[in-house]
């Protein structure tokens, strides 16, 4: 919430950009070079005041010396990649999908408080359930009302 509002300015082809298109083969860890340009308040509640950057996995190196390819997550080969949830980026939020017990998950709108707190129980994400906060934030700033909502979008993988 906190890269796509601040980082990205809202352009969700850059961060989808960004994420997954610029990216070669996939990401070790998201690191808080992400929140660059968020207000040092929301940082330090996000992070602790704690810095990291992020990481690819470019460093790979396969058995046989082939180059490493794309990590592609289907429904089919996120319990062999340890996978346990993907996220997919909509036009109007994140779908977060806990992918251990569900195909599906529910969408956290873009306008979401990135400080509110989020369960990663499952029982929480069933679908359709709404956004699973857990409890609430101290407000930075006013709320904005939610996009109308995109048409759906097909989809084909789940990515970390």
């Amino acid at each position: 919430m906190a890269a796509y509002q601040h980082t990205f300015g809202r352009d969700l082809e850059a961060m989808s950009r960004h994420l997954i298109d610029d990216v070669a083969v996939g990401w070790d860890e998201l690191g808080t070079d992400l929140l660059d340009g968020a207000p040092p308040a929301l940082i330090t509640a996000l992070t602790g005041g704690e810095q990291w950057p992020s990481r690819t996995l470019d460093h790979l190196i396969t058995p046989d010396g082939s180059p490493p390819v794309r990590m592609t997550v289907t429904e089919d080969t996120a319990d062999e990649q340890d996978m346990q949830w993907g996220y997919l980026l909509h036009r109007h939020g994140i779908e977060v999908i806990n992918i251990l017990s569900s195909k599906a998950g529910p969408v956290v709108g873009w306008d979401t408080d990135p400080c509110l707190a989020f369960s990663d129980h499952p029982g929480h994400w069933p679908p359709p359930a709404t956004t699973p906060i857990t409890e609430s934030a101290p407000a930075l700033r006013p709320a904005r009302s939610a996009p109308a909502p995109a048409p759906a979008q097909p989809r084909t993988a789940a990515r970390r």
